[in-house]
């Protein structure tokens, strides 16, 4: 019959013990220095090595050439010590927990007293000293307070502070701790090749992880899986079926199902699971401990390297990638629902069912509120942008790469004023564009007088700035003048007309803007997502300020959302006024962040169409010329605004250029005016950008829309134009 391996291994001098260099090495010292104390406290979880300890203290006590830290083990006393040998007899091994009552006290007491046989101390050791009754330790304190010179005690034991305390305070206590993970799989490994097996490396990370840090318990699985060993050793598949752990397929196949959201999948492996005949609680705990393990990769992505996990390379690079196929919210959030749903399995009688809702638990973040699963959900759609799931926002496109929707306003203001060239060639490169015929001409424009120039307004910048909207704003940015409105884009002139005027030099006009592109599918996809919360949202702006909370229920609503900034619609010109002048928007801020845990920026557009247009719901321009109802949008029947007319020659304002207008060419249909007549050819003065028209000089024409005084009531025009909420009608009838 052969010996129980950790028997056959058992350390016989302090340099073989492992994982407790904090304890050995004082020890080793103290028997240096010939200053060993009369009694110790050897502490700490079983299987770390307290007992072998004390018998390798003994063993250096009673060398023949000691004390000393190191055995010669070829005297008496080391043979007798030795792993095998007979044993001494000054040497005396007790387990308190048959022997701690008050009458094996005094035995012991009694026998103290007598010197030793061969050796130079008599040494009692006792085992599980915690067992020892408070009587015992009583009729023990005195012996142990003033031993004679030839007596040592060691206690050893698990539970240290139900030692009580005079007999603590009479030993030097050193705690034991458990081996860390590495320097035992390191030691099995020796172990395993001085017995002549072959193990498979993926093999002893199961035996650590069996062995919970004990060096006995660990030889004691590895001593079972040994004798169980066939001809090519031990495999893994051998150790995970007598282990009882899982296989590390299906924790693959599982984790790689939270990942992609494949319902089917996880249901697949969990049937699997209790169908194999394996332990649903048991498969729980090595899935916490996989996703304690992607936890660790997704915060430590080196955590291989330095050896936070205990795993071979090619399972620490499957594991990294499924740390990447998650965010670092879902893996959280996933390891929190995994651990209380282990926590609650503990005397469940139905285990499968359990099982089955937890992991229904993770894939379903949508169906919480709490704040882990709304990061959650947004870390889904961080990882479908990065991977291309939608094009990311109009103002973040690559540099050189205009977007559609921007390139109509940033080309024009950026183009330098071209000098005067020859009809021909202006002719020539407005060839391409397609004109109707007869061709819109623009509204007259009269030269400016001479006596009073209008000054020219700064230059318009040249182009968006990165990650801005692909509309324009519909009210100025703080310290700055307001934009100009845009005005419809006016079409080339017939060939013939430069031909007819030989001596006008006029200035090139830009090339017509193209339609405006649909919105993109981050556009859309993002607003809706934000749109889904829009309630939550709501709820947490009422908590705050109900005024904001009216404006935003009654006339805002999501327009877009960009990733870092939340683009808020209104129905009218004062409903966004009144909700920007109230500070409102920093209320909106405050409540986002009490729902959502984020800091997004907000801006507010206005957006007669209600966000009817597109399903971005982007707003437009507040000015006259028309809004549209999204990024790009289809232009809304003109019953929606009064109709646009060609104005009246107007004798005052500085002349307007139509290269001067750029900005953006409004998507609204209007019915087409009847041919104009081109105005007769004059010297044109250098190209200007938009002038703004000073209120005296500002008269209005005689079909006006705004003129007309039984369009709106004063209670429409309130509703309008300052976005008041009606609340109660109260009628007054005269005397």
């Amino acid at each position: 019959m052969s010996l129980a391996l950790y028997r056959r291994y058992r350390p016989e001098t302090f340099a073989e013990v492992i994982g407790q260099d904090h304890v050995t090495a004082p020890l080793q010292q103290a028997l240096r220095n010939n200053r060993v104390n009369h009694a110790y406290l050897f502490s700490g979880p079983r299987g770390c090595g307290k007992t072998t300890s004390a018998r390798i203290l003994a063993r250096c006590l009673n060398c023949a050439q000691g004390p000393t830290p190191t055995p010669c083990g070829e005297c008496q006393s080391c043979r007798d010590l030795a792993t095998g040998g007979p044993g001494s007899i000054d040497v005396i091994e007790i387990d308190a927990a048959s022997h701690g009552g008050v009458d094996d006290a005094r035995e012991l007491r009694e026998r103290a007293f007598f010197a030793p046989v061969h050796s130079r101390y008599k040494i009692f050791i006792l085992d599980e000293a915690h067992m020892v009754t408070s009587a015992g330790f009583n009729a023990l304190l005195k012996v142990v307070e003033e031993p004679p010179e030839h007596l040592k005690f060691i206690f050893a034991t698990t539970e240290p502070e139900k030692v009580i305390g005079t007999i603590r305070s009479r030993t030097h206590h050193y705690p034991f701790r458990l081996v860390p993970p590495g320097t035992l799989r390191d030691y099995l490994a020796e172990v395993c090749g001085r017995e002549g097996i072959q193990v498979e490396d993926t093999v002893f990370p199961l035996v650590v992880r069996a062995g919970a840090g004990s060096v006995r318990d660990s030889m004691s699985v590895m001593d079972q899986l040994l004798a169980g060993a066939g001809e090519g050793g031990v495999t893994y598949q051998m150790a995970t079926s007598l282990l009882g752990y899982t296989d590390s397929a299906l924790l693959d196949e599982v984790v790689d199902a939270f990942a992609a959201q494949d319902g089917a999948t996880v249901f697949q492996v969990i049937d699997r699971v209790v169908e194999g005949g394996h332990d649903p609680r048991r498969f729980v705990t090595d899935l916490l401990e996989r996703l304690r393990d992607l936890v660790i990769l997704a915060t430590v992505p080196e955590a291989g390297e330095k050896g936070l996990l205990d795993a071979p390379a090619d399972r620490v690079a499957v594991m990294q990638a499924q740390a990447d196929a998650f965010g670092a919210a879902e893996l959280s959030r996933a390891a929190d629902i995994v651990n209380t749903g282990l926590t609650e399995m503990r005397g469940n009688a139905a285990p499968r069912l359990q099982l089955e809702l937890i992991c229904a638990r993770v894939m379903l973040p949508g169906a919480y509120s709490d704040e882990l699963s709304l990061q959650a959900r947004l870390d889904k759609l961080e990882r479908r942008a990065a991977a291309g799931g939608f094009a990311a926002p109009v103002g973040m496109a690559p540099v050189g790469m205009a977007p559609v929707g921007m390139a109509p306003m940033a080309a024009p203001a950026a183009m330098p004023v071209a000098a005067p060239a020859p009809a021909p060639a202006q002719a020539q490169a407005q060839a391409p564009v397609p004109a109707p015929a007869p061709m819109e001409a623009p509204a007259p424009v009269q030269a400016a007088p001479a006596q009073a120039p209008a000054p020219v307004a700064p230059p318009a910048p040249a182009g968006p700035a990165p990650g801005a909207w692909p509309i324009p704003r519909s009210f100025p940015p703080a310290g700055g003048a307001p934009a100009a409105p845009p005005t419809p884009q006016p079409q080339a002139a017939p060939a013939s007309a430069p031909a007819a005027a030989p001596t006008a030099a006029p200035t090139p006009a830009p090339a017509p803007p193209a339609p405006a592109a649909q919105p993109s599918g981050a556009a859309q996809q993002g607003a809706a997502q934000v749109r889904q919360l829009w309630p939550q949202i709501l709820e947490a702006v009422k908590n705050r300020r109900r005024f904001t909370w009216i404006l935003l229920s009654q006339n805002g609503q999501v327009a877009g959302f960009d990733g870092s900034v939340l683009q808020v619609s209104f129905i009218n010109a004062g409903a966004r006024d009144s909700f920007v002048g109230s500070n409102s928007d920093d209320v909106l801020r405050q409540a986002l962040s009490d729902a959502l845990g984020v800091d997004w920026r907000i801006e507010c557009i206005v957006d007669p169409s209600g966000g009817a247009g597109a399903g971005a719901g982007a707003g437009a321009p507040s000015s006259g010329s028309g809004a549209t109802g999204g990024w790009g949008a289809p232009a809304r029947p003109a019953a929606a605004a009064p109709p646009v007319q060609a104005p009246a020659p107007v004798p005052a304002p500085a002349p307007v250029q139509p290269q001067a207008q750029p900005q953006a060419q409004a998507p609204q249909a209007v019915p087409a005016p009847a041919p104009v007549r081109t105005p007769p050819p004059m010297a044109t003065p250098p190209a200007q950008h938009a002038q703004h028209v000073a209120p005296e000089d500002d008269i209005p024409e005689e079909d006006d829309p705004d003129l007309n005084e039984e369009a709106f009531s004063g209670q429409d025009l309130i509703i309008r134009e300052l976005g008041a909420t009606v609340l109660e009608e109260i009628h007054h009838r005269g005397n």
